[in-house]
């Protein structure tokens, strides 16, 4: 249970901070703390609690038996960003996984999903995916969203609550709230293998990231796997910066590539070699064109806002948190009745190490 002794353990830990959004101070939990999951927020005597880690099975028909003791449910893990809505004192508000009070998607709650929900069930919090390319925080989108950003709702838990919803009781509250979901592709057991395949090889061919597994049992264990194709995406995006990543990003996602392959009974075609390779290479050459051209490498972001208030806290709140990252306004107008926010992402340590070897610098192996 937290209580009051346990917020001032975990803030003299170092292991929660005071926050505030727009005059709501609140505790933030940074990091795990004796059993309550980062990203934990408390807002007086209403936790909401934070989204925990789901592991990643590499090799598909090992970890599913190696991980599940009972059936699973099989859903879609969509490439966005994570978020918790919930209402809070007449106030809907939108958590980032990290527990922030995010001014992006509080200012487009509404555009996302009929907020009536709230209305009836007023406890309720709806734990989803936030995707597409018009978002402050990622780049890129899944194939099926060309603009702006949507929602996709994955689990659904309740105020000072720690356990989410069954999942019957969860597929109810989507249907008669008509909330916008991820694809739920049902039930299975181990030994539907081969119908799992089939879906996995689909996503792939449609670049869509991979599946959630999560157990029908009181425990509700779950696991996560990606396909094949959504790591040449990744990989080319993370070798636009590649020297502000570690080189675990890129390791992690060639063997996360060949293991689907291996499994999936795929071939290693002269063409995927090639998409492999110009991956690296046109990621890192765009960087290195940016270099000449602006000096220092960067990335365009554009989202829309109700309110223009709004997108001058989410100016402020990424450069907080940005860390090594520099945010540089664009331009801030009003287009179609929203505000329409343009920034870059400048990644100092990418522009630095570019910038002095085009000088001709030298570099030790």
């Amino acid at each position: 249970m937290i209580n009051q002794d346990f917020i001032d353990k975990a803030l003299a830990a170092h292991r929660a901070v005071w926050s505030e959004y727009d005059g709501l101070r609140y505790v933030r939990f940074v990091d795990d703390f004796q059993g309550i999951c980062r990203g934990t927020v408390v807002f007086g005597d209403q936790v909401v609690y934070g989204y925990p880690s789901i592991g990643r099975v590499l090799a598909l028909n090992s970890g599913l038996r190696g991980q599940f003791h009972a059936p699973f449910w099989m859903e879609e893990k969509v490439d966005g960003f994570n978020v918790r809505l919930i209402k809070l004192n007449h106030r809907l508000l939108a958590l980032t996984r990290g527990g922030f009070i995010c001014p992006f998607t509080t200012d487009r709650i509404v555009d996302l999903l009929n907020p009536h929900v709230f209305e009836h069930e007023p406890d309720i919090v709806l734990c989803g995916e936030v995707v597409g390319p018009d978002n402050p925080y990622m780049e890129g989108s899944v194939p099926y969203i060309k603009q702006d950003v949507e929602l996709f709702v994955f689990d659904i838990g309740a105020i000072n609550q720690k356990r989410f919803m069954g999942y019957a009781d969860k597929e109810s509250l989507i249907e008669r709230y008509q909330l916008p979901s991820v694809q739920r592709f049902g039930r299975f057991q181990i030994n539907d293998l081969p119908k799992i395949g089939e879906i996995l090889l689909q996503l792939n061919i449609e670049y869509r990231e991979g599946v959630i597994f999560k157990e029908d049992s009181p425990r509700d264990h779950r696991a996560k796997y990606t396909t094949s194709n959504i790591n040449i995406v990744d990989i080319e995006a993370g070798a636009y910066t590649m020297f502000d990543l570690p080189p675990e990003y890129f390791k992690n996602r060639i063997a996360r590539l060949v293991l689907f392959m291996d499994e999936q009974g795929l071939s290693s075609t002269v063409e995927l070699q090639q998409q492999l390779g110009e991956a690296y290479v046109r990621g890192l050459l765009e960087a290195i064109q940016q270099v000449h051209e602006h000096h220092k490498v960067f990335r365009t972001f554009r989202c829309r806002f109700r309110q223009r208030e709004n997108a001058v806290k989410l100016l402020k709140h990424l450069s907080e948190i940005g860390g090594h990252v520099q945010i540089t306004l664009r331009e801030l107008k009003e287009q179609d009745g929203y505000w329409l926010l343009e920034f870059d992402k400048v990644f100092p340590k990418s522009s630095g190490t570019l910038s002095s070897l085009l000088k001709g610098s030298l570099l030790f192996d």
